[in-house]
């Protein structure tokens, strides 16, 4: 090739990925090992070490992954990468390098279910604390802001109403903080939407979702953005003091700007373990070749989706950042002029009832708790992902009782507006 820089569709394809040096293979091979065979004692030393990059044993490190690291890394225009088992075990990792006990973060109260739990009681027993804040409002962050402060947390498009979050107008509150800022990016996708861009020093994703795309395999991923000076104030020794296990090795002063991915593997992933399957890193592979063409999709039909329900007499409201006539259009058009996302929530005037009827009732939809599939998906989170939530809770993340989530998938959007239409008339 040229020297120009290739395409979003063709990284999705090709980065990180090189023919079988061994068979010629042009897929990447799943390398299904836990081991690798050391050169000598040296090079096994160094390796063990740090001294050199290499694989040693699949909890750490697996050729097949690394494709994956690298492909996503260069899609979210990231310096390195770190695939674990779930989107969860990303966030655990993520903050396990920046957090002492008693320290804080803040983090977005748009988020999706499953996260709040883990920020608000998973996390207590690490000594870990949540601080919320209203993605809506800028200065709430601000004003969440103390000297046990390590991080700020949000999502790119919130789960699930499918909000817009102002990333850079949260990026400019982190860098005054002098926290990093962690981004969410599972419900954009970096197709629609690349937060490193707009000031985000760390992204997340949960490779489950819209990367993966075919509802088969779990994964996580951790994106270093390689922004961030971790020796600035002793604030995170993790990545700036002498690491003992590795013979005083100082990882920012070593690794520069993809420190932190590299603490994420050699402290996180290595000490906790929850290591990604080299199988299902080659599922996930897959699917992102064909990222761009279905994105484009599910955002088509969620937009056809969302207009036919503004227009229907038993739903109350639609919130989906696509149409001109939503609070969050004008941040949709600045960081994702593609599209808005396939996830978004309508609200039904017959309250809890309606959506726990409704979810039943639909045929082609299926109603599971997953987002970011090829085939069209409902839920009704306050009975659900958000359950564990007050009423009052629930309605600040956007799941009241009356929300039903649907994430659209890339069959005929005809079909899929037929299938709510029945739905909603039974």
């Amino acid at each position: 090739m040229s020297d120009r820089l290739p395409g979003f569709s063709t990284l999705a394809v090709h980065a990180g990925a090189q023919p079988d040096p061994t068979t010629g293979a042009r897929a990447t091979p799943i390398y299904q090992t836990t081991s690798f065979v050391f050169n000598d004692a040296d090079h096994a030393a160094s390796l063990f070490g740090l001294q050199a990059f290499g694989n040693i044993y699949t909890r750490i490190g697996n050729p097949t992954n690394a494709v994956l690291e690298e492909r996503v890394a260069a899609l979210e225009g990231g310096t390195a990468a770190l695939a674990v088992a779930s989107g969860h075990a990303a966030q655990v990792v993520v903050l396990q390098q920046l957090m002492q006990p008693g320290d804080e973060f803040i983090a977005a109260r748009k988020l999706y279910g499953g996260s709040i739990n883990q920020f608000a009681h998973a996390f207590k027993s690490f000594g870990w604390n949540v601080v919320w804040a209203d993605p809506d409002d800028v200065t709430s962050f601000e004003r969440a802001v103390t000297p046990r402060t390590k991080a700020i947390f949000i999502e790119s498009i919130a789960n699930p109403a499918g909000s817009i979050t102002d990333i850079e107008a949260i990026s400019t509150v982190a860098r005054k903080a002098g926290v990093p800022l962690i981004v969410d990016n599972t419900l954009a996708s970096p197709y629609l939407i690349r937060p490193i861009d707009h000031g985000a020093d760390i992204v997340v994703h949960s490779l489950t979702k819209f990367l993966g795309g075919h509802g088969n395999s779990l994964g996580g991923i951790i994106v270093d953005a390689g922004t961030f000076d971790w020796s600035t104030g002793g604030k995170y020794p993790m990545l700036s003091e002498p690491r003992p296990e590795y013979h005083g090795i100082r990882l920012q002063e070593t690794f520069g700007n993809f420190a932190f991915a590299i603490a994420c593997r050699v402290l996180g992933l290595r000490d906790l373990g929850p290591a990604l399957s080299p199988f299902n890193a080659f599922m996930i592979l897959t699917g992102i070749e064909t990222l761009p063409l279905r994105m484009q999709k599910h955002c088509d039909n969620a937009k056809a989706v969302a207009e036919f329900l503004v227009g229907h007499p038993a739903v109350s409201a639609v919130n989906y950042a696509g149409l001109a006539s939503d609070k969050y259009n004008q941040l949709a058009r600045k960081y994702a002029p593609k599209g808005a996302g396939a996830v978004f929530t309508f609200s039904l005037k017959g309250g809890y009832d309606a959506g726990v009827n409704l979810v039943s009732k639909l045929q082609l939809f299926s109603h599971l708790a997953n987002v970011g599939d090829t085939r069209s998906l409902v839920i009704h989170p306050a009975s659900t992902t958000h359950s564990q939530l007050d009423d009052a809770a629930k309605i600040k993340s956007g799941a009241g009782p009356d929300v039903v989530r649907l994430s659209v998938g890339i069959e005929d959007k005809e079909d899929l507006i037929a299938d709510l239409e029945q739905a909603l008339a039974a």
